[in-house]
């Protein structure tokens, strides 16, 4: 330890020596503060701190440390070809898929400001080199080519990591991907904007996107020919909706959703014929395998049955009623008190507005009588039998089609990852997603750029996911990152006593489920030393 004479006060730093070329010289040395700086350290206590900032640092460390696991920078730059630019596009991409997945409704060069990615990319970008309009500048030279190209390294570096839990893909369309605001208008008030869907290639096991193809829905393919596109090869996934343009009868390689209407033979069975599917991952989850005539042929399908579920729609099925018969009495009280002379066809008419939705209408038993304006009055009562017997028949439950003889709970799987996906991208492209500037400048290009972005921070969210559901931890990707966005870090900037000022970082204390999330990913490695 050396001390320093400094303006009549003497600094201390630690001094590591070593001989050069035969000489002892100082390699090193680390300032340590004054004799009083020091005497409070030992004491337990330090320099006064002259300022904090907070900022998050567990899911910025989770989602980078996949990012290096999949090699993603490299593999970018492999695609692009030779490069003279810093950053390169391989590095831009990376902290394109960062930003999105961490801090989606930030722009860009506000988020790279005050952000933990800071301290986490080596070699440090140029300072300067990302603003907002410079990152999306590089990001423009992902042509079509490189965009296809980027894809593909990307989704051989997710095979390789999952080995062969990822031979088999599912085939899912993800319909209301995205809205775009036309390109092709000159002022923002005379824009529309343009609805994107996403047809995907995604793997079985974590619903981990490996392909991608967007599309614009006003000029989109039916769901039929789209079908016939993504599941050639692959399992397609498809909900009820979609059934009716799917001949099932003659498919091959299919989970999906039928509408609980066309099965009322299903739904009448008890819920003594329900087994319990796999109560660690599906908890409350019971299900009937079985046989049914599907389009003409004999399918497997598997009723369903969510107590989650089943308790969320008579939530919903409640407060309908409750809004429903609260309408109603009004209407019954204007007639009784004269405020209401409409004619007998003009009560009917309230009524039937009042009393809309067919399950309402079956626990709802109304009788008016009176023949004139004046006169008329309305009666109503709920029949609880009925509201008991629509929860039993219909609350809760939900049949699945196949021709997989997958066990149930990998069917289950299977069809979710349609859910999981629109669930994501939801969040990853929605309204307060930060895009290109001014926000009506969307181009063909961009939309393309921009689906890129969009589908690689789904994929390295979802392998953080599959990962952690392998660990016990069944999270939504939304849930995850919420949990890993707990882990935060205070910077303590303390005053300067003669050196340079110093910075000392903090990790927040952690909950059971982030510490074990925090060693899941290792983020032992990125934390203070």
């Amino acid at each position: 330890m050396i001390g320093k004479r400094i303006g009549g006060r003497t600094y201390y730093y630690l001094a590591e020596s070593a001989r050069v070329d035969g000489k002892p010289r100082v390699v090193g040395q680390r300032y340590l503060g004054t004799a009083e700086d020091i005497a409070a350290a030992v004491a337990g206590g330090g320099p006064e701190a002259a300022g904090a900032r907070h900022r998050s640092f567990g899911d910025v460390a989770a989602v980078w440390g996949t990012l290096q696991r999949l090699d993603l920078v490299r593999r970018v730059d492999s695609v692009a070809g030779a490069q003279r630019a810093r950053p390169t596009l391989g590095l831009h991409v990376a902290l394109a898929v960062l930003h999105r997945a961490t801090a989606p409704e930030m722009e860009f060069e506000e988020w790279w400001t005050g952000c933990l990615a800071q301290d986490l990319v080596r070699p440090r970008p140029p300072k300067g080199s990302l603003t907002t309009a410079g990152h999306w500048r590089a990001l423009q030279r992902l042509d079509s080519e490189r965009i296809a190209g980027v894809e593909a390294v990307v989704a051989e570096a997710v095979l390789e990591l999952l080995g062969d839990d990822g031979t088999e893909a599912l085939a899912v369309d993800v319909a209301q991907f995205a809205a775009f605001t036309a390109a092709d208008c000159t002022l923002p008030s005379a824009c529309q904007d343009v609805l994107a869907g996403l047809g995907l290639v995604v793997t079985r096991d974590g619903a981990i996107p490996l392909a991608s193809r967007v599309y614009r829905r006003d000029g989109a393919p039916t769901f039929g020919a789209l079908a016939a596109e993504l599941g050639e090869r692959h399992t397609l996934v498809f909900h009820s909706g979609q059934a009716a343009q799917l001949d099932l009868g003659a498919r091959t390689g299919f989970v999906g959703s039928l509408p609980l209407a066309d099965h009322p033979e299903l739904l009448a069975r008890p819920a003594s014929v329900r087994r319990r599917v796999d109560p660690e991952r599906f908890a409350g989850l019971t299900a009937f395998d079985t046989v049914a005539t599907v389009d003409g042929a004999r399918r497997r399908v598997v009723l369903l049955h969510s107590a989650t579920l089943h308790a969320a729609q008579y939530r919903a099925f409640t407060s309908e009623l409750s809004t429903t018969v609260r309408e109603l009495d009004g209407l019954a009280a204007a007639l009784a008190a004269g405020t209401h002379r409409g004619d007998r066809t003009q009560v009917h008419a309230e009524m039937s507005r009042i009393i809309r939705g067919r399950r309402v209408e079956r626990v709802l038993n109304t009788s008016l009588t009176g023949n004139r304006a004046g006169e008329l009055r309305l009666e109503r009562r709920v029949d609880e039998a009925a509201v008991a017997r629509l929860a039993e028949e219909f609350f809760g439950k939900q049949i699945l089609v196949t021709d997989r003889d997958w066990p149930v709970a990998e069917v289950v799987t299977a069809y979710r990852a349609r859910t999981y996906l629109e669930s994501t991208f939801r969040w990853l492209t929605g309204s307060a997603v930060a895009g290109p500037s001014p926000r009506w400048e969307w181009t063909s290009h961009r939309i393309a750029v921009h689906t890129l972005v969009s589908v690689l921070a789904a994929t390295v969210t979802h392998l953080m996911r599959r990962e952690a559901d392998r660990a016990g931890m069944n999270l939504s990707v939304a849930e995850l990152l919420d949990q890993l966005r707990g882990i935060g870090e205070t910077l303590l900037r303390h005053r300067s006593t003669g050196g340079r000022p110093r910075t000392r970082r903090i990790l927040s204390d952690r909950t059971a489920r982030q510490q074990a999330l925090f060693e899941l990913f290792g983020l032992e490695r990125f934390a203070p030393g």
